[in-house]
């Protein structure tokens, strides 16, 4: 059947995110309120990406960025490919801090490209956008908060990813400490050993099964829930300073952890008021965002395309 495209341009939203959540490596992840808007339209020929906010003038404006990548992909398990596109951004998700950037662009392609063909989501299920977007960036933890909202949990199957997402208890009120240097998730990953002790191991997936509990259910237990042996010891060398305000966030009472492969901070519980957090972090109260991405026809509005709104809190 050949592939039909729509002449009018579609825009997608889609929320920044946190994984791991400490114990649950590469398995959970919450949505969060901060977020880049995209919008995409059909064009004759060539690509042309505008980007503002939060990498303008440092990534690509053509088919190297992430965003038309995925729109690629896409459009290939859709049936075929438009002569042009034209794509904007408006990013608010800082990049490579752990705050799923590259998780948003790939589900917000994949769903820009589904909205352009007519019949796009008959062609690619909910369900298949998932697959999807979890094979383009390797793992379905931040993908799948992106695309579901809330707090997830995610796991892989022969046939591919699939996730379940959960209501979050009201008690629970994220925090965000962003630093100004940036983190590679593949610099993180090549810290971690092939294996981990067979305690170590026992101990952290008690906890992440504690930490469903505690984010649905009861708050109080945030701070057990988030002890992790799998994965932060071994990449402190690389972010000492997210390493120490991790762990005096910890010695004071709070929930925190490395968000995602670092180096942003993650506070499940509020900080006390007399916390030193000194002048190195940008500290950002976040909703939990319980929507996921979200997809509607015609182009960016006037508060979409400005690159410092939609959701932070400072």
């Amino acid at each position: 059947m050949p592939t039909n495209f729509t002449a009018e341009s579609v825009r997608v939203r889609v929320p920044a995110t946190s994984a791991n959540l400490g114990p649950g490596f590469d398995a959970l992840g919450l949505a969060l309120g901060l977020y880049d808007d995209l919008a995409a339209e059909v064009t004759s020929s060539g690509v042309r990406v505008t980007v503002a906010g939060q990498g303008a003038g440092e990534l690509p404006d053509d088919d190297r960025h992430l965003v038309v990548r995925a729109m690629r992909a896409a459009f290939d398990v859709l049936g075929g490919h438009p002569g042009g596109l034209s794509v904007q951004c408006v990013n608010r998700i800082p990049q490579a801090r752990g705050l799923g950037s590259s998780s948003a662009a790939i589900v917000a392609g994949v769903l820009l490209a589904r909205a352009l063909v007519v019949d796009g989501e008959h062609r690619l299920d909910d369900a298949g956008t998932l697959r999807l977007a979890a094979e383009i960036e390797g793992h379905p933890d931040n993908v799948a908060p992106c695309l579901l909202g809330g707090f997830t949990v995610a796991w892989s199957e022969p046939g591919g990813a699939r996730a379940v997402s959960l209501p979050v208890a009201d008690a629970v009120r994220p925090t965000v400490f962003v630093p100004a240097e940036r983190g590679l998730t593949a610099t993180a990953r090549a810290a971690l050993p092939a294996t981990v002790p067979h305690g170590d191991a026992a101990l952290t997936a008690g906890r992440a099964a504690l930490l469903v509990h505690a984010l649905t259910t009861d708050p109080a237990l945030l701070l057990p829930a988030t002890v992790d042996r799998l994965h932060q010891d071994y990449r402190a060398a690389g972010m000492q300073a997210t390493s120490a305000l991790v762990n005096a966030l910890r010695a004071a009472g709070v929930a925190a952890v490395v968000s995602g492969a670092g180096p942003t901070v993650l506070a499940l519980s509020e900080p006390p008021a007399d916390f030193p957090l000194g002048t190195d972090w940008e500290i950002w109260q976040l909703p939990i965002d319980v929507s996921g991405a979200r997809v509607a026809r015609g182009t960016l509005g006037h508060a979409e395309r400005d690159p410092v709104a939609a959701g932070r809190k400072s």
